[in-house]
């Protein structure tokens, strides 16, 4: 009874997050495909829900074909602790795009509240920093013709910090989470400085708001579906949805559709209890398909089993 009133407050809570941002739209932080394997990133509540010591890779090659393109890679280590009464962890991004050079590292902490048998819910907090600097020493000189642009430009440093909650049991999740809270700028002065600025603002807060759950079609056949949405001030509502099928345990096939006009293949392969490897291409449906040559990420995820706990396989969230 009282798992399923859990369930009743977390979509209650998730609806009226949703028709309470309904000004609230897009993001701009980076775009990730696999977003349920990669987690940590979004919401710090997330750390420590695997039961287990759990390494994440992503690597996201954006419009393979256009010089500058957007390339992420993110790397994030999470862990229960206290007898699964909370969760740590640490998440790294390193983003580049053109001469833009970004790095954010954060870490996490979750409180966990054991709801059920097998339920959670948890209550998390990031803090963190972000560097960004512009190589612009990486641009040929004889193209440029400029000697400004012959050296880097000082790394600039500011913080951030985030809040999320979550709710999982073994076959369903609800997240909610606002991984970004501050508003760090970078402004240009007409003598070619640059002044940083960071301000504690709500309109520029990025929501994320997540579900997904487990269905089993057939004893060989398990069906995963996923939405979420990000959002934010003065831009238009952003949300992914995704169908997975998980055939024998072992192979995950699925296909997504974004907002933002993308189509999605998905695949993965359980190659052992501990160790998770998949792939997504998206398709831009939008004329940019004809230039961009798409876009490919790879996820690879390792658990390492804690003292006297055996690791659960597959991992559906």
């Amino acid at each position: 009874m009282k798992y399923k009133f859990t369930i009743k407050l977390i979509i209650g809570v998730l609806f009226i997050s949703i028709f309470w941002v309904k000004d609230v739209k897009a993001q701009f932080d980076p775009m990730y495909t696999q977003f349920m394997n990669n987690e940590m990133f979004i919401n710090p509540a997330y750390a420590g829900s695997k039961d287990a010591l759990a390494l994440t890779l992503l690597h996201r090659q954006q419009w393979v074909k256009f010089a500058g393109r957007p390339i992420t890679t993110t790397f994030s280590i999470n862990s229960p602790i206290y007898e699964n009464k909370m969760g740590v962890g640490i998440a790294f991004l390193n983003e580049k795009i053109g001469v833009l050079n970004r790095n954010l590292l954060y870490a996490s902490y979750a409180y966990r509240l054991r709801t059920g048998e097998r339920s959670f819910l948890s209550f998390g907090l990031m803090a963190g920093i972000h560097m960004q600097v512009e190589k612009f020493a990486d641009l040929d000189p004889n193209i440029s013709g400029d000697p400004s642009f012959s050296t880097n430009t000082p790394v600039i440093v500011t913080p951030n910090f985030g809040f999320g909650t979550y709710f999982n049991t073994d076959k369903f999740y609800a997240s909610f989470s606002i991984p970004r809270m501050l508003d760090d700028h970078i402004t240009f002065n007409s003598n070619g400085t640059r002044n940083k600025g960071v301000t504690f603002n709500i309109k520029s807060w990025h929501y994320y708001i997540a579900v997904g759950r487990v269905f089993t079609i057939h004893d060989y056949l398990k069906l995963k579906p996923h939405i979420m949405m990000k959002v934010a001030v003065n831009a238009p509502i952003e949300f992914d949805v995704n169908l997975n099928a998980l055939i024998r345990e072992l192979i995950w096939v699925g296909f997504s559709y974004r907002s933002s006009n993308d189509l999605i293949f998905m695949a993965g392969v359980q190659i052992r209890p501990s160790f998770l490897l998949g792939y997504s291409y998206d398709y831009q449906l939008s004329k940019i398909r004809n230039f961009s040559g798409g876009t490919h990420e790879i996820t690879a995820s390792y658990y390492f089993g804690l003292k006297g706990k055996k690791i659960m396989s597959p991992r559906y969230f």
